[in-house]
């Protein structure tokens, strides 16, 4: 067998030779797919920290506190579901994350300040509850590179 008997086909090597068309649209899918499960998983850790804060805050302190804590943790929630949404839409339809996020921890501030019945702190600690379930998946990552 000679090299002329073989045909060459030309196979392009860049995205640039590619036709329209038919680029490989496979890694966006798989990333967007880790992306959603990447946010359940936050989700979770979310609502599980949250249960478990809010029953010991109950138990330590008072139900009021508690509930002023909930508060918090739930527009901490809103703040990571909006937060996500605004990844989500950050290669395809944005180019830069929104700032309205904000707007909602600006006004739960407000309203904790001018409300005789919330307390501040309390509220401020349960909005950072995300926080703490970014730290705790770090951590779980970096100790557990499986889960």
């Amino acid at each position: 067998m000679s090299l002329s008997d073989e045909s060459i086909n030309p196979t392009p090597t860049t995205r640039q030779d590619a036709q329209p068309g038919f680029e490989d649209t496979e890694p966006a899918s798989s990333s967007m797919e880790e992306f959603y499960q990447l946010f359940q998983k936050l989700l979770k850790i979310t609502l599980v920290l949250t249960g478990i804060i809010f029953i010991s805050v109950w138990i330590f302190y008072s139900l009021n506190i508690a509930l002023n804590y909930l508060i918090g943790a739930c527009a901490g929630v809103v703040y990571l579901k909006l937060l996500a949404r605004d990844v989500e839409r950050l290669g395809s339809e944005k180019k830069s994350l929104s700032k309205d996020r904000f707007a909602l921890f600006i006004g739960l501030m407000v309203v904790a300040t001018q409300w005789r019945d919330l307390h501040v702190l309390p509220i401020f600690l349960g909005f950072l509850t995300y926080k703490a379930t970014l730290i705790v998946y770090t951590v779980q990552t970096a100790f557990i590179p499986d889960s």
